[in-house]
């Protein structure tokens, strides 16, 4: 049974920082991208990195570049996304997905809610 769970989101001020993880298990995790996603209420969801299947290739959206690091760990099965500066903008629900473009034939978690508010 494939199963994405992701942790690590919360409540912060603006300029602070969160680091959520995503744990992934019942696929053979080495073999693909991985991807985290965001949507925010009345939007749809976001790309907003791409890490590929041994870190060489990572991508992110321009309102993240800079601020936010994606990385996997391949011998835990789990993919980081490291959050720094944190903007009002950044709230939304944060997810994790099993490619470098995922659609509804990707794997994907439940969510976590990353709030960014003073």
């Amino acid at each position: 049974q494939v199963q994405l769970v992701e942790s690590g989101g919360g409540s912060v001020q603006p300029g602070g920082s969160l680091r959520l993880s995503c744990a992934a298990s019942g696929f053979t995790f080495s073999n693909y991208a991985m991807s985290w996603y965001r949507q925010s209420p009345g939007n749809g969801r976001e790309l907003v990195a791409t890490v590929g299947e041994i870190s060489a290739i990572r991508n992110y959206a321009d309102s993240v570049k800079g601020r936010f690091t994606i990385s996997r760990d391949n011998a835990k099965n789990t993919v980081y996304l490291q959050m720094s500066n944190l903007k009002p903008e950044d709230t939304a629900v944060y997810y994790c997905c099993s490619a470098s473009v995922c659609d509804d034939h990707s794997y994907w978690g439940q969510g976590t809610q990353v709030t960014v508010s003073s």
